[in-house]
């Protein structure tokens, strides 16, 4: 029987839906969120894609082979603190390490600054007498006499989640897994997280805040993916379903409940694999990718074909050590709103959402919005927004931004819109110079993949302000991450402490190949356990460094064989150079010790990739694809121009345009200013170039 693929993407405000049929066809598909029960626009999502392809709900779901989803359920939970009520156990004399935090302000010049409460209040964070050393020796025992009085504090407090740290339970794990045990026997219920089975390393707030986080989400999540795995289940889906992570990777709903936090910061963790299938057609593994959404804009680097990872994240400011995808998300998306702080126009974090949304969707909504100034502005058109399945109401966008924006300002409703616009791109580039520059990249120097159904009415603005000449606009841009789930390989991250200075005569090379060799035992059975054969497995290992003294670490990825055979210098080399890279200096002449903190192993088990199917090429003339014209406000003469409009689906492999230009597609709308040029590829993405830009080179 012919498959189908399916991968998904729940946003706040759009959930999107990347379809492959089994003759290697594809298609996109959007619906408005329902954030009241994210699995609602699931189902009505896939019920639209059956009617599309003439089947019925459950005869087509029956021909599902795969479905990859990727949620914000756990992420939002944390945002707006509606997370499971949780409690702690811990080591007697740091209770009170989760609110004291680093001991450091993170804010170093604010002295208002306050940290935000802990998702564990003191009440439910219970101490318990016990102890073990740096190098795993027991100290004191561990206490049953506190552990049942704990744990009796939380069944009376009726907590749904229980998250266990102890001090140096890296080392040695047994006091936990003691814990533990009780835990499971008197609370059966409860959700149960444990430091050393979450993140066995050194940094005990980072390591307690990971636990907890992961603790605070996981019947939340649970709930949510049983709920879903039942209502696919009712409505026909007999295939697999993984679930999509923040290290780039996927993996099976069992693997991801016991690790609820692995999904925290998920919701772009596609990008960077979707734009290397976009780059096909240009050549290069190097790039940079964003993702303006109705909510949110997502922005990710990718040097040399690999992503970049931090294990230094951190969630609504509470910190998650487990690795994920170095993106750097704002609140800028079509459904930010506009607002006057002391006379100056600022555009989100807040947003309008699916419901009731901008006020030009005529739901109810009355803030003015990012979408609302692209109406006024003609980049959106009334008639066309999602493919005229939604008519957008320009006297209601008028009348939000006179009323909230342009009166408080002084301005007429054009220049409030147009002043609303050129935030939004300042926003956006300086979220751009985040993951670039300040990580020692010349944003120049790369090409911007843009993505997201409100991102390519911005891309342009957007790059001028960076100075980036090439914009790619793929096909499916505006179900960026959903496409590119589809092609995500199956990852799961292992860590294990080991502090020593890097030499001949200070590591224990028989103590160090244990370690490698438990983490590449654990990394084989789960990948076994997900029916992944040894032909498809592959184990990159990285390693935790930093100078003597230093109080940060940098991660560097080395060959499985440096660290077999010993290979200390070239280990060193690496290290110096990465450092370089991110601070602008190194240490290497100065002979300053390098130090090993963590040991880390990333285990993937690579999946059937779809086929990339070129487009037969045609002519440069794209006059077929013409709808007619309106007035667009053009940023460089400030004022409304009758500007040609495309029908972006209508448009083939080789044709080209000059702009000014608007493209409009179901799902996205393109901005072409003057000075720009668009030529389509051969997978069907707008290629954009900047005249001025490459002239100024």
């Amino acid at each position: 029987m012919m498959t189908y693929r399916i991968g998904i993407d729940v946003g706040g405000t759009f959930t999107d839906f990347f379809l492959l049929a089994p003759d290697g066809g594809t298609r996109p598909h959007k619906v408005l969120s329902t954030p009241a029960d994210p699995s609602e626009a699931v189902l009505q999502g896939l019920a639209e894609l059956a009617a599309g392809e003439g089947l019925s709900t459950a005869d087509f779901l029956a021909r599902v082979a795969i479905v990859v989803h990727g949620t914000t359920v756990t992420t939002n939970a944390v945002l707006t603190g509606r997370t499971a009520r949780t409690g702690l156990i811990t080591t007697a004399g740091f209770r009170d390490a989760l609110q004291m935090r680093r001991g450091v302000r993170e804010a170093f010049y604010d002295n208002k600054f306050t940290a935000p409460p802990p998702l564990v209040p003191r009440r439910l964070r219970v101490p318990v007498r016990e102890r073990v050393d740096h190098e795993g020796r027991e100290v004191e025992p561990l206490s049953r006499e506190d552990l049942g009085k704990a744990i009796a504090r939380l069944r009376e407090a009726e907590v749904e989640a229980v998250a266990i740290s102890f001090m140096h339970a890296y080392a040695n794990p047994a006091h936990e897994e003691e814990a533990a045990a009780l835990v499971s026997e008197m609370l059966p219920d409860a959700y149960l997280s444990v430091s050393s089975r979450v993140l066995p390393q050194v940094r005990f707030y980072e390591r307690t805040s990971t636990t907890v986080l992961n603790a605070a989400v996981g019947p939340i999540l649970r709930r949510y993916v049983d709920n879903l795995r039942r209502r696919l289940a009712a409505a026909g889906f007999s295939g697999i379903l993984r679930i999509m992570q923040s290290n780039g990777g996927v993996t099976s709903p069992e693997a991801v409940a016991a690790l609820a936090a692995s999904t925290l910061l998920s919701g772009p963790a596609a990008a960077p694999t979707a734009g290397l299938a976009a780059m096909q057609t240009e050549g290069g593994d190097s790039f940079i990718t964003v993702d303006m959404g109705g909510t949110s804009f997502d922005a990710a680097m990718v040097v040399g074909g690999a992503p970049a990872v931090t294990t230094s994240g951190n969630v609504n400011r509470f910190a998650l050590a487990l690795p994920s995808m170095d993106i750097v998300t704002i609140g800028a998306g079509g459904g930010s709103i506009a607002w006057i702080d002391d006379g100056l126009l600022r555009m989100g974090p807040q947003s309008a959402g699916a419901d009731p949304g901008p006020a030009c969707y005529g739901r109810g909504g009355q803030e003015p919005t990012c979408s609302d100034a692209n109406l006024v502005l003609g980049y959106l058109s009334p008639d066309f927004f999602a493919g005229g399945r939604l008519r957008l109401d320009v006297d209601a966008a008028e009348a939000a931004i006179a009323r909230r924006v342009g009166e408080p300002l002084g301005m007429d409703v054009v220049r409030a819109a147009f002043g609303m616009y050129q935030v939004m791109n300042v926003n956006m580039a300086s979220a751009i110079r985040e993951i670039s520059v300040q990580k020692g990249w010349d944003p120049r120097e790369f090409p911007l993949i843009c993505a997201g159904g409100a991102g390519a009415i911005h891309a342009a603005m957007i790059a001028r302000e960076l100075g980036i000449a090439k914009i790619i606009v793929p096909r499916e841009a505006a179900i960026f991450c959903a496409a590119g789930m589809l092609r995500t390989d199956l990852k799961h991250d292992f860590v294990r402490s080991y502090t020593t200075l890097l030499g001949d005569d200070t590591v224990d090379r028989a103590h160090l190949a244990g370690l490698l060799d438990a983490m590449a035992s654990e990394a084989a059975a789960v990948l076994a356990s997900e029916g992944i054969g040894e032909a498809q497995r592959r184990f990159i290992y990285a390693l935790d460094l930093r100078y003597q003294g230093q109080y940060h670490e940098v991660t560097v990825e080395v060959p499985e064989a440096w660290l077999r055979e010993g290979a200390w210098g070239a280990v060193r080399d690496a290290f110096h150079d990465r450092h370089d890279r991110l601070y602008g200096y190194s240490l290497r002449d100065e002979g300053t010790p390098v130090q090993l903190v963590s040991l880390r192993l990333g285990a993937v088990g690579e999946t059937d990739k779809p086929p990339l199917v070129a487009d037969p090429p045609s002519g440069a003339d794209a006059g077929h694809a013409r709808k007619g014209t309106r007035p667009v406000f053009q940023p460089d003469t400030g004022g409304f121009a009758d500007t040609p409009v495309f029908d972006g689906d209508r448009l083939r492999h080789g044709n080209r345009l000059a702009g000014p230009a608007i493209i409009e597609k179901v799902t996205t709308t393109i901005f072409l200013p003057a000075g720009f040029t668009l030529r389509v590829d051969a997978q069907g993405g707008c290629v954009l170039d900047d005249l001025t830009a490459e002239a100024g080179q």
